[in-house]
Parts: C-alpha cells; structure tokens; sequence
C-alpha cells in the first residue's frame, strides 16, 4: 500500500488490529463520539481523504481498509470470508478492541452493505447508519434488467466461481480498475492522485481482487439470503439512517432509494447529491453539509 496516501488525513494515526482471522489496516483521528468510515469497490480507506479530517474535528474517526480490500489482510483461504455478516462482525471487534462499544457507521458502497448487516446484527453497538450511493442487495437483484448488466457488470462478473473472474481480472488489472474508477467518479481526474495511486497498487495485488471477488460472491448468495430472511421476518433498522444518493437514480419500478431503505429501517432521511457514484470524493462538501447536522443529532455534538 502506499504510505503517500496516508498525508491525506493530518493527524490520523496509523494502527494495525489483529484479530482471529483478518489483520486490519486502520486509520484513527480525532475525539469525541466514535464514527466508522467503510469504503466500497474498488477502493481503499483513501477513498475518506475528503470527508475524515472534517469529521475529526468533533468525532473520533475510525477508517479501515474493508477485510481483505487494501492493506487488511485476511489470514489463508477462509470460506465466507466475503459475507457482510461476517465482515460486520469483524468490523465490531475491531472497534471494540480499540475502546468504542458504540458508534456511527457511515459506509458507501460495499461499505454501506456491511454497515446496514450492522445495524440490523448489532442493534446495541450501532447508534446510526448513512448509506452513501446504495440500497439493499435484494432490492438491487429484484431490480436487475438489461441497462443494469450492462452498466454494472462486475455485479455478474465477480460473483462467478473462482477461478474466472480472478484470471479475468488478473490479465490487466490496471485497465480494468481505471475503467470502473473513470464511470463510477464520471472522470479519473475529479480522483486525488495519491487515491488513485493508493487504489492501483492495492488492486495489483491478486490476494485483494480475490476478496473482492468473495465480496461480489456473496452478495449474490449468502447476503442475499440473509437479507431475504431479516426483510420476511419485518426486521427494521431501529436507529436513525440518513441517505445519501446519485441524484436521479432509480431502482426496480422506478423507487427512489429514500423510499426503499424506508422499507427496511423506521427513521429515514436524505437527499440525492449530484456527482456520480463516488459521492465521498466528488461532491465531499455537499456530502458534509447532510452528515454534519445528522452526526451532530445523533450523537449531540454542536458543530465546531
């Protein structure tokens, strides 16, 4: 990974956080009520530059590379290692071993699926969720159509067997990544270059596209299943979630996703953001001036 990237957060110390199964590469900074910062595909903590020194000002901010994206190293071959369930629980033990029983989760992307298993695993440690540029997993399948294959096809390419999507992604990692990274951020440029750097080095790594591809993998097995049983059995997210989204997206008969995740959880606010998928890096300061205020209800903190 490069240490470059780690200029982007002044102040933040550099933590490592063993724990049974997965070696986690952790940022922390600030003080005050502790907030956990999950990032998505195919990016690395890098992807908070914009967002954690802000929140640092007021809040505690844990940043860590997801279990097996960046430098959190998972230990040998391990089966369901791509589950949010069990990346949730792996998550939770991570805060707990540095001192927070409980916090806020803000996650975008594969980070926010992992936070929204939180908030309904682990209802006493999760004190609110923002999901940032998603909605639930079986909501995205229901959904699914000829646009969505086509827009999105690592969704179907990545979650095939092994071995082929880690020999497809290993014949030129770096064209595949920069590809997905110039749609998703709508121009490789609007990226701060130390990101970008740090998210090419980690996807040349073939140990971190295969748990990416587990991640991708799960999503259309076990944490679909798991989702399916919470959503008949009317299990809510009981904190507050604010949401965050691509202004003008659409999901399956033409929901916005404010009214999906009403769905699952009882207290639901948001708005759509302008800027591409990549909110967190290309509309930070619109993403803030929504976070900011709901952090500041949610944990009592006036703003500095």
């Amino acid at each position: 990974m490069s240490r470059n990237v780690n200029s982007l957060f002044p102040g933040f110390e550099e933590r490592r956080v063993r724990l049974a199964s997965v070696n986690l590469a952790v940022l922390v900074g600030g003080s005050g009520p502790p907030i956990l910062l999950l990032h998505g595909y195919p990016q690395t903590r890098a992807a908070w530059h914009r967002l954690a020194p802000v929140l640092a000002r007021s809040h505690t901010v844990v940043v860590p590379d997801l279990p097996g994206y960046g430098g959190s190293a998972i230990f040998g071959r391990l089966e369901g290692s791509g589950s949010k369930r069990w990346m949730g629980q792996e998550l939770h033990a991570m805060m707990r071993q540095l001192g927070h029983d409980s916090y806020i989760v803000v996650g975008h992307d594969r980070g926010a699926r992992a936070g929204y298993r939180m908030a309904l695993d682990l209802p006493q440690a999760v004190r609110g969720f923002v999901p940032i540029s998603v909605v639930p997993t079986p909501e995205m399948w229901e959904g699914a159509s000829k646009a969505f294959g086509i827009n999105a096809w690592h969704w179907f390419m990545l979650a095939q067997p092994e071995p082929l999507p880690e020999i497809f992604l290993s014949a030129n990692p770096r064209m595949v990544l920069d590809l997905s990274l110039d749609k998703m951020a709508q121009g490789l440029e609007r990226l701060h270059p130390l990101a970008l750097e740090d998210y090419r080095i980690a996807f040349d790594d073939p140990t971190v596209r295969h748990a990416i591809c587990e991640d991708y993998r799960a999503g259309a097995t076990v944490d679909e299943a798991d989702d399916l049983a919470d959503r008949a059995a009317g299990r809510k997210i009981g904190v507050p979630v604010l949401v965050l989204w691509e202004a003008g997206r659409r999901y399956g008969g033409g929901r916005k996703p404010i009214d999906i995740w009403k769905d699952w959880a009882i207290e639901v606010s948001g708005i759509g953001i302008s800027g591409g998928h990549m909110l967190p890096e290309t509309a930070a300061d619109e993403v803030l001036e929504m976070l900011v205020p709901f952090l500041e209800r949610v944990t009592n903190v006036p703003r500095s």
